[in-house]
């Protein structure tokens, strides 16, 4: 006999609507599979093979994140199909700060009704983020919640993790003054402070259609672009130079993130004038009337993560950066203070 209950779908929950998402989901997952995963979807856990090869001390980093309220875009423009990227960079971009990385991903599915059209975009989506970090895609939980999630929403948590030989675990106290700063340039304002982004545009069915001069797109197709991830650039600039730290510009902005990388007694000293500006930014600090600290605080202002390497090894940090196709250059220094924090000018 068939899995079905009529009692269960009166009550708001299909369970035949989740066999239908599985199976659709299934020719996404396929394009994940690494050589370490096992089995299939269906089990009660996601299995994953570690090759330790070259590997001494492996020692397992684990990061978990969402996309917030990117989310509410994704509903008004119905389109779900790279909100799942988002979710995947926010956790393995976190992941390859350590030196770590990525090998499996999972993600969390929590919906009002679910249909399996729109669940297999959203899972084409991490899928396609899980192939950009080339992590495996082991597994994940769709759950349908009548009552707790309007039926046309949902949410999304993505659980990463990575490995890295303990050796090789990017320790910041290695960091002198006269360290360069490089920039990794953003796609945009990835998937954070949209609570502050949807006030300032007063974003509704509408607005997010609507064309600004400085942008090539619509409002919200700008702003629906997709989390960058930097996980295979950044092995790479790992194997040929010696990073001394890593930052993910996420919510907090540069006054949050940066400093968590730094040694003590160290500050990174930000040319502004320096950042590949994009478009929305001076857009959004415009019509939001936004203080420049708030703008640095909140966004990522155009630079979606920073690594610092030593100054004779800045030339080549950017053209390895360059060469994976990133839009990388040098943008400050590291300098003594009495306590490490950031300083733009």
């Amino acid at each position: 006999m068939k899995s079905f209950s009529e009692s269960y779908k009166e009550a708001g929950v299909d369970i035949t609507a989740g066999y239908r998402s599985v199976e659709l989901m299934k020719k996404y997952v396929a394009r994940t599979m690494t050589p370490g995963a096992i089995g299939g979807l269906g089990g009660f856990g996601g299995l994953f093979e570690l090759d330790l090869t070259g590997i001494e001390h492996p020692v397992l980093v684990s990061g978990t994140d969402g996309v917030g309220t990117k989310l509410k875009l994704a509903f008004l423009m119905d389109k779900h199909d790279t909100i799942g990227i988002d979710c995947v960079a926010m956790c393995v971009n976190d992941i390859i700060t350590c030196g770590a990385k990525p090998v499996q991903f999972l993600d969390y599915i929590a919906c009002g009704k679910n249909f399996p059209e729109k669940i297999a975009s959203i899972v084409s989506g991490v899928a396609e983020g899980c192939v950009q970090s080339g992590c495996a895609l082991v597994g994940g939980e769709t759950a349908e919640m009548p009552g707790f999630y309007p039926e046309n929403e949902y949410d999304i948590a993505g659980f990463a993790v990575g490995v890295v030989d303990k050796s090789k675990i990017i320790d910041c106290n290695t960091m002198q003054p006269g360290d360069a700063v490089i920039a990794l340039a953003s796609s945009g304002v990835h998937s954070n402070g949209f609570s502050l982004v949807r006030k300032v545009f007063n974003v509704g069915y509408t607005d997010i259609w609507r064309q600004f001069d400085e942008l090539s797109g619509s409002l919200g197709e700008t702003l629906l672009t997709p989390t960058k991830i930097y996980v295979k650039p950044m092995l790479e600039l790992m194997k040929h130079v010696s990073v001394r730290a890593v930052s993910h510009i996420t919510g907090g902005g540069f006054y949050e993130n940066i400093p968590r990388c730094l040694a003590d007694g160290m500050v990174a000293k930000i040319e502004t004038s320096k950042i590949h500006m994009l478009p929305i930014f001076p857009l959004l600090q415009k019509i939001g009337k936004i203080s420049d600290h708030d703008m640095f605080n909140t966004f990522n202002m155009s630079v979606g993560m920073i690594a610092v390497v030593p100054a004779e090894q800045a030339d080549e940090a950017v053209r390895i950066l360059k060469a994976q196709g990133e839009d990388a250059y040098v943008l400050g220094e590291i300098v003594k203070g009495e306590e490490k924090g950031v300083e733009l000018c």
